[in-house]
């Protein structure tokens, strides 16, 4: 079946995708990927059941605990490459075939009354490869500092900074963000801010395809801030009805921004670091570099 304008969250790691994506799940007329697409990814319509489930009334609270995943051994069984490319997917890197395995798998998982698929991707954008398999699709792109971004990555054991550019996911470092790495001595602090500037040069070329009216653009800032107005704004983007039920589950989520952490925990030399590199994309994205 052809899905209904599926909608797509894309962000990098560790910028607060995954707690927005949940949320967004508890509205009853959206569905998800679970850990099922993951085991049986050849089989999505497995998925399905876990969506007509959600909504039983004896099993449906039970059900609902099946979180969001973002599931990639799926996404790679059905579109090879996706999983981990060196570089942003494009238009150019899709298969005809992986186009229409993409679209038949997917269509499989909604259910009846949850028609509404929301997905969840990190890493890099996929917009110019998902806008090609759906052109009516919603994309969120979920921004979040970069100073708190980078101060993460150097905090989660699966970051790959720490084996250099030469062996992470992100390919070989453009010139200019190589001159600058090597200008500050080969610092893991400024190369995990340097691939957040990666990302979001990545997110604003990959963003020129994609028709602006498909596109929202949502600070985690603004959502630990006010998440009631900003969930207001994501459901009015994506067609979806205000619905009591979600309100309720909103209210029972706690958002806390982290926004100071980078601070505790870089000395003051690596906090210099991290704005020089950052501050002109800082800047851009609405992260004034000398706000408290």
């Amino acid at each position: 079946m052809d899905l209904d304008r599926p909608i797509f969250i894309v962000g990098i790691g560790r910028c607060g995708s995954t707690i927005f994506h949940r949320i967004l799940c508890e509205h009853p007329r959206v569905s998800w990927l679970t850990s099922c697409a993951d085991w049986n990814p050849a089989k999505p319509a497995r998925n399905r059941w876990v969506m007509e489930m959600a909504d039983w009334p004896l099993l449906g609270s039970l059900m609902r605990r099946v979180y969001p995943s973002e599931c990639y051994r799926f996404w790679e069984h059905h579109c090879p490459g996706f999983r981990r490319p060196f570089r942003d997917l494009t238009q150019g890197d899709l298969t005809e075939r992986s186009r229409i395995r993409v679209r038949d798998a997917l269509g499989s998982i909604p259910s009846k009354k949850r028609p509404r698929l929301s997905m969840k991707i990190t890493g890099w954008p996929h917009l110019g490869l998902l806008t090609s398999i759906f052109p009516e699709a919603k994309f969120i792109h979920i921004r979040r500092d970069g100073r708190s971004v980078a101060n993460s990555f150097m905090n989660v054991p699966w970051w790959w900074g720490w084996r250099g550019p030469e062996n992470w996911r992100w390919g070989q470092l453009p010139a200019h963000y190589k001159a600058e790495w090597e200008s500050h001595d080969r610092s893991y602090v400024a190369l995990a801010g340097i691939q957040w500037k990666i990302y979001m040069d990545a997110f604003e070329a990959a963003g020129k395809l994609v028709p602006q009216s498909q596109l929202l653009d949502v600070s985690y800032e603004d959502l630990c801030k006010d998440p009631s107005v900003v969930y207001g704004r994501v459901l009015e983007f994506c067609g979806l009805s205000e619905s009591a039920i979600f309100s309720r589950a909103l209210e029972g989520f706690s958002l806390v921004d982290t926004g100071t952490k980078w601070r505790r925990h870089l000395s003051e030399a690596q906090q210099n670091i991290l704005n020089e590199v950052l501050s002109q994309h800082l800047e851009k994205h609405g992260y004034p570099v000398n706000a408290d």
